[in-house]
């Protein structure tokens, strides 16, 4: 059986994060087109939300919560990220990768922010018969908070561990992390304090470069590393070919 391999792609490459809720159709065909040369990969697909999603999730304060009578902000939320969930998954398809889509909401459940719980049983079933599940960030009910939002890359480090994944990817905007305009080679533990990582400017209630590191910091804790690139070279990643980015690894 071939690797496993988590894919992330991040907001900002699906969709133009300027503006509300407006997917990027030309980088998703390249997308699925990477995707559908992979013949030999075993992927699970994980998007960010861009423009479709964090401006309703910030405007609903939930990432501050939510409480009774007051969820019209859950529904606005997923409705969007369903909404881009569906525009990957169509892309993909069309492409002749066999894609289906996985809401978060339906089958996660968070506390204090963080997640506890995601179904993952039919995810691996999927996977056994050579189909490609997408998952999203999402709105998930929080038992703390009342609801919250699980960002791809909280669901990313979650998924990895429980499928016990051997590769992880993040694709972006950017040719990896940067720090003083130049790209990391290599994050660890230790070195992650001495660099410089700044947060995205666009609305986005999730952290942004930072909060990728994070999420990926805590994985390489567990023994499972992971690389950003740029989208432009996904196709050398799932190759397993120098992609030029940032690789972040334990110690």
């Amino acid at each position: 059986m071939s690797d496993l391999i988590i894919l992330k792609l991040g907001g900002s490459v699906i969709t133009d994060k300027g503006t509300d809720c407006t997917v990027n159709r030309a980088a998703l065909a390249g997308i699925a087109a990477a995707i559908a040369g992979a013949h030999a990969a075993r992927i699970v697909v994980v998007h960010g939300a861009g423009s479709c999603g964090h401006p309703e999730a910030h405007r609903y304060h939930l990432d501050k919560g939510a409480t009774a009578g007051e969820t019209d902000g859950i529904y606005v939320t997923h409705r969007a990220v369903s909404a881009l969930n569906e525009a990957v998954v169509s892309a993909l398809r069309e492409a002749g990768v066999p894609a289906l889509g996985v809401h978060p909401l339906h089958t996660g459940v968070a506390d204090n922010g963080r997640l506890v719980m995601f179904e993952s049983r039919h995810l691996e079933q999927m996977l056994a018969l050579g189909m490609v599940p997408v998952i999203h960030g999402d709105v998930v009910m929080d038992l703390s908070r009342g609801a919250c939002i699980v960002s791809g890359d909280q669901l990313v480090r979650y998924l990895a561990v429980a499928l016990k994944c051997t590769r992880v990817g993040l694709a972006t905007d950017v040719p990896g992390v940067l720090d003083g305009g130049r790209v990391v080679p290599e994050i660890t533990p230790k070195s992650a304090h001495t660099l410089q990582i700044g947060n995205s400017s666009h609305t986005d209630v999730t952290g942004g470069m930072k909060g990728k590191i994070d999420e990926l910091l805590g994985l390489a804790r567990e023994g499972i590393g992971a690389d950003i690139f740029q989208v432009s070279r996904l196709g050398d990643f799932l190759a397993g070919n120098d992609h030029g980015g940032t690789k972040v690894r334990g110690e």
